[in-house]
């Protein structure tokens, strides 16, 4: 009785694993969709020897949604593992942690070289962040930033 259930259950799952069922597509929330509009963009400006250098801009994709990418030619100083992306109102890194700072937007934090994609939070307006600035906060000092214009 024990092979004769063993043999319906796999038969079973063959039936179901084998269906002409398409497979199903998915689309990653972070990346833009469709075409991407390049509103404004900058070349990083390399700080305190962190070897910054790259392309990085500031657009909206076909579905609304804004994001900041940095393109293929971008990189930095990723050893210490806590690089950290801002949208900011200057070139200037001035938090304040007590009360916050409604000149900076934390972006998040950059993983590697090349390619990378950070999605603006909906509702945040852009148009006042004048630069985008790379910012290692183990040793608390700037590794770039750059002007987007």
């Amino acid at each position: 009785m024990e092979k004769i259930m063993l043999l319906f259950y796999f038969a079973f799952l063959g039936l179901v694993a084998c269906s002409d069922d398409p497979e199903p597509t998915f689309i990653d929330p972070t990346l833009p969709q469709g075409s991407f509009n390049v509103l404004r963009m900058g070349n990083f400006v390399d700080q305190n020897g962190a070897g910054s250098t790259g392309f990085v801009s500031l657009g909206v994709d076909s579905e609304s949604h804004q994001f900041n990418p940095f393109r293929s030619s971008f990189n930095t100083a990723l050893a210490t593992g806590t690089v950290k992306v801002f949208l900011s109102t200057s070139d200037t890194f001035m938090a304040d942690p007590g009360n916050g700072n409604p000149d900076l937007l934390a972006m998040g934090v950059v993983r590697n070289a090349g390619t990378n994609y950070f999605l603006i939070p909906s509702g945040v307006t852009t148009e006042k962040y004048t630069h985008v600035i790379l910012w290692c906060g183990s040793v608390g000092i700037p590794f770039g930033n750059a002007p987007l214009n």
